[in-house]
């Protein structure tokens, strides 16, 4: 009885011990599912469940016409998921040689060993994100989805393609300075970036758009999938910003530059070419060398570097003195041999002998002594008066550029604790002064422009989906820099830079376009130790406009530390500008004077006519309206000028096939169908009119004959 007791007490015990688990399991699940049905609900959600931003799509940048200058382009990350659900152990196993073997002949990186190592360590540790390769583009990831494996999809096969940006300048390092750059933004898990430099960072709000939102849910195989959801935010494309830069004139400014830095074996050096009434920038290049002497865009020196301006800075130096009344162009100072000494500091001139000049020859000459001289002579006493002067000019304030790392221009004043006796005549000349080259060249945009200086401006426009919906309108800085007759005589004195046989930039004056400007060659001071420490450390530059009878262009050439015998502006800066000046010329027709038609021209005045196939001819002196005898319905012609008429005279032997017809004095687009279509093979030499052919016209052509033709 007392066992049977016993089971019974332990069997109560065990039943109502399960009982109450039973009843608290119960009571737990009763709480759950409504006490905290709702909590748990939530985090369910949350863990099954989330929002995942969608990037809108970048804005472009492009060029005056429309041209992209940076845009955004997609390429993949190719990845492999070893735990994919359909992806068993037979499918791998088959394939993963040949998989191995694609991916080295196709990516060429890696050998066949080296992928199948990688892929099989990561099948072993079931890795779910192996890497494949990264920045593959749009036909590539075509081809990689039909590799072993690959071809079986997500599910089967473990293929994986994460599209990303990349953002491309399809014009290489052409203004990339200017364009900007882009780097990972706050939300980098986003993928997102953003710009911070140039026109990238300028106007990133506009180019980045508005960024969406969508409702994924996870699903088997880790996967995540779009759910349906009415709240769903779709991502607003950027805009697209229509800057002021004529990739033409950009390619010229940029051409010109390298090729003048690499024969000086310069620092560095940047051009600005400007539109004077509208301050549109057509085209800026800074070009910098690195360690290994190639040069490439690294800083934007044309707003960020502030350097003393040297002998440029002598315009607005002697357009103070001109519009406080001061002096005339006509009146005359001495120049004491070319050295001046203040407070036993000698200022020298680039030129020995001096004598006495005209205020023009010497601003033409470039005298540091004539310049400081007309400026201590009447500043002295008064120099806060020479700097208010230049502060009501504004060269002491910043342009307030939308691009950021403007440098502060400094030109100090005599309440400043630096402020010598040396200051005012080492200003003058454009030391003692820091001024960036974007800064400089308003001022001569200014004098450019009859006195009005307007603000300079990279962008013109703002476009989406095709639409312009914001345009920039020049912003004037200041009304007239200056009174009407100071900026003529500015002009004048800039004029005679290049048209004077004294003016340091005589050798720019030519026969297409008139130049007008300024050179400049500063010395550069080495740290603490002050300027004379190497011969070689110079800055040269050339500032001016184009053509100088009607401005359109200002242009400002700017190249430091150049390694050689040439340092001086009119020799190393001076002939980039003319160059780019010509090429400017040569491909703005808003440049060219309209010429007038003359009725009847004598025979001199004829243009060179080359002989030819007839009808172009006839449609070329239409055009021309000049006077053309037809006395032949000959397809070849021969020309000649008489009387002041065009004479077709008739060429049988060119209409004649597998005859060696007769191309003296054709032109090479005529000439070279008309031989290769009677089987001879062609070659040239020179360029212009044919004056020779090494065979005789008339002969008859054999198979695999060849002519030699050469051209004047």
């Amino acid at each position: 009885m007392a066992i049977r007791k016993d089971i019974l007490i332990r069997f109560i015990i065990i039943y109502w011990t399960v009982f109450l688990f039973a009843v608290a399991i119960i009571a737990r699940i009763v709480f759950l599912q409504f006490a905290e049905g709702e909590k748990w609900k939530t985090k369910a959600l949350s863990i099954s469940q989330r929002d995942i931003i969608i990037l809108a799509n970048r804005g472009d940048i492009c060029d005056a016409d429309g041209k992209t200058l940076a845009s955004s382009v997609p390429f993949y990350e190719i990845h492999m998921d070893m735990k994919a659900d359909g992806l068993d152990e037979d499918i791998f196993n088959e394939n993963i040689d040949s998989l191995s073997f694609c991916l080295a002949d196709f990516f060429k990186n890696k050998s066949k060993d080296e992928y199948k190592k990688e892929l099989v360590r990561g099948w072993k540790k079931g890795e779910r994100n192996v890497l494949i390769k990264k920045r593959v583009s749009y036909s590539e990831l075509k081809q990689i989805k039909q590799f072993p494996i690959f071809r079986l999809g997500r599910n089967r096969g473990g293929f994986i393609a994460i599209q990303k940006d990349k953002r491309v300048k399809p014009f290489n390092i052409l203004a990339s300075r200017t364009i900007g750059y882009l780097r990972e933004g706050e939300e980098g898990e986003t993928g997102e970036k953003t710009g911070f430099s140039g026109i990238e960072g300028a106007y990133d709000h506009e180019l980045k758009g508005t960024k969406g939102l969508k409702l994924v849910q996870k699903s088997s195989g880790n996967i995540w999938m779009p759910i349906s959801d009415a709240n769903e935010i779709e991502p607003k494309d950027g805009r697209d910003i229509i800057t002021t830069i004529d990739v033409n004139l950009q390619d010229v400014a940029e051409t010109a530059l390298m090729k003048q830095l690499k024969l000086s074996n310069a620092d560095w050096g940047t051009v600005i070419l400007m539109e004077v009434k509208n301050g549109e920038i057509k085209a800026v290049a800074n070009l910098q060398r690195d360690s290994s002497g190639n040069y490439g865009e690294y800083f934007n020196y044309a707003i960020g570097a502030s350097v003393e301006p040297g002998s440029i800075f002598k315009l607005p130096s002697l357009v103070v003195a001109l519009e406080d009344g001061y002096v005339n162009l006509t009146d005359t100072f001495d120049t004491e041999g070319g050295v001046k000494y203040y407070y036993n500091k000698p200022m020298k001139d680039s030129h020995k002998g001096g004598g006495r000049f005209s205020v023009q020859q010497i601003f033409e000459m470039s005298s540091n002594v004539g310049v400081s001289k007309i400026i201590t002579q009447y500043y002295e006493t008064q120099p806060q008066k020479f700097v208010d002067r230049l502060y009501s000019m504004k060269m002491n304030s910043p342009l307030g550029l939308d691009i950021k790392g403007e440098a502060r221009p400094v030109i100090k004043s005599p309440k400043d604790k630096y402020w010598s006796g040396l200051s005012l005549p080492w200003m003058s000349v454009g030391y003692s002064v820091q001024i960036t080259p974007l800064q400089i060249l308003t001022f001569y945009n200014a004098i450019a422009n009859n006195g009005k200086m307007v603000k300079p401006h990279f962008v013109k426009a703002i476009r989406y989906h095709g639409q312009i919906v914001k345009s920039f309108e020049p912003e004037i800085i200041h009304p007239s820099v200056c009174s009407q007759q100071t900026v003529e005589k500015a002009r004048k004195m800039m004029e005679g830079v290049v048209e004077k046989k004294n003016g340091t930039a005589h050798r720019l004056k030519n026969d297409h376009i008139k130049i007008a400007g300024k050179t400049g060659t500063a010395q550069i001071a080495k740290d603490n130790e002050g300027y004379g420490i190497d011969v070689h450390s110079y800055r040269a530059s050339f500032c001016g406009y184009f053509p100088s009878d009607n401005p359109l262009y200002s242009c400002i050439v700017m190249i430091n530390n150049p390694r050689g015998s040439i340092y001086y502006g009119s020799s190393l800066s001076g002939p980039v500008f003319r160059e780019i000046a010509e090429l400017v010329y040569a491909k703005s027709l808003d440049i060219h004077q309209e010429c007038e038609p003359k009725e009847n021209l004598s025979t001199e005045e004829l243009p060179t006519i080359k002989n030819g196939y007839r009808n172009y001819l006839e449609t070329s002196c239409k055009a021309l309206k000049l006077k053309i005898e037809k006395e032949t319905k000959a397809e070849w012609v021969d020309v000649k000028s008489v009387n002041s008429k065009i004479v077709c005279l008739p060429n049988f032997l060119n209409s004649k096939s597998k005859i060696v017809p007769c191309v003296v004095g054709m032109g090479i687009r005529d000439a070279l169908p008309l031989l290769e279509n009677n089987g001879l093979r062609v070659t040239t030499r020179g360029r212009g009119t044919i004056k020779s052919q090494s065979l005789e016209p008339g002969t008859n052509v054999n198979k695999n004959d060849s002519i030699l033709i050469e051209l004047i």
